[in-house]
């Protein structure tokens, strides 16, 4: 490897770890994912990862449950997945810590930014859970929060879809891919790559974000060593 970033911030949706079963935790899916963060934290690179928990709970659907309290559902499945990757890692040799939004003080630390980027600076993984510790946030918004603290040199946003496309792709097979765009673009044209709040974040401290598919994790090494993959964001 030859990383062109020394530190980055991964998000990783939670559908991304539920493999073929759609929901829940596909173990092997975790691992294979983890085997490609370990070579990244071998290669020098310091990771931070924030996990989303739509595997589990996505509480947006939920018309009838009052907001702040699917929110914080959801952010307790942030923390089930962010248990499950630092497993994952840990049985891979990897040094990892968890830092969770929201005190969970038996299983985890509390999100402190200076012990987090300590940790990185020693060359451990940093998960952090449980999105900003806020309600109606995205976990998009937090790894837009948590990359501008820990001053990640880029977001790597690992999608379902291998870039960012002018309309649903799924849908319209003539949709057309974007290689590059500005944050102006995202949200003048309303590009559904991340909320409005996690945009506007990244413009205001100048974050690129690079957006590749996830179905072959070894995208993310390439999206490390700074490969023409994807759709980036600056």
């Amino acid at each position: 490897m030859q990383p062109k970033y020394k530190r980055i911030l991964l998000k990783l949706s939670g559908e991304a770890l539920a493999g073929k079963a759609g929901s829940g935790l596909d173990f092997d899916t975790v691992l294979t994912i983890c085997q490609a963060v370990k070579r990244c934290a071998e290669a020098g690179v310091q990771v931070g990862i924030v996990v989303g928990g739509g595997n589990f709970w996505r509480g947006r659907s939920s018309g009838k449950m009052d907001r702040t309290r699917a929110d914080h559902m959801g952010m307790l499945a942030t923390a089930i997945n962010a248990l499950g990757l630092a497993d994952a890692l840990e049985q891979l040799g990897c040094d990892v810590r968890v830092q969770t939004a929201i005190a969970m003080n038996e299983i985890a630390e509390p999100y402190i930014r200076n012990r987090a980027v300590r940790h990185l600076e020693k060359g451990r993984v940093v998960i952090f859970a449980c999105g900003t510790g806020s309600p109606f946030f995205s976990t998009d918004t937090a790894a837009a929060l948590r990359a501008a603290e820990i001053e990640a040199d880029i977001i790597l946003k690992a999608s379902m879809v291998d870039g960012i496309y002018d309309r649903d792709p799924k849908k319209d097979p003539q949709a057309v891919r974007f290689h590059e765009l500005t944050y102006m673009d995202v949200l003048n044209r309303n590009l559904q790559v991340m909320d409005f709040t996690a945009a506007t974040m990244c413009r205001d401290n100048q974050i690129p974000i690079m957006v590749f598919n996830l179905e072959d994790p070894e995208n993310i090494l390439r999206a490390v060593n700074g490969e023409d993959i994807g759709t980036i964001v600056r």
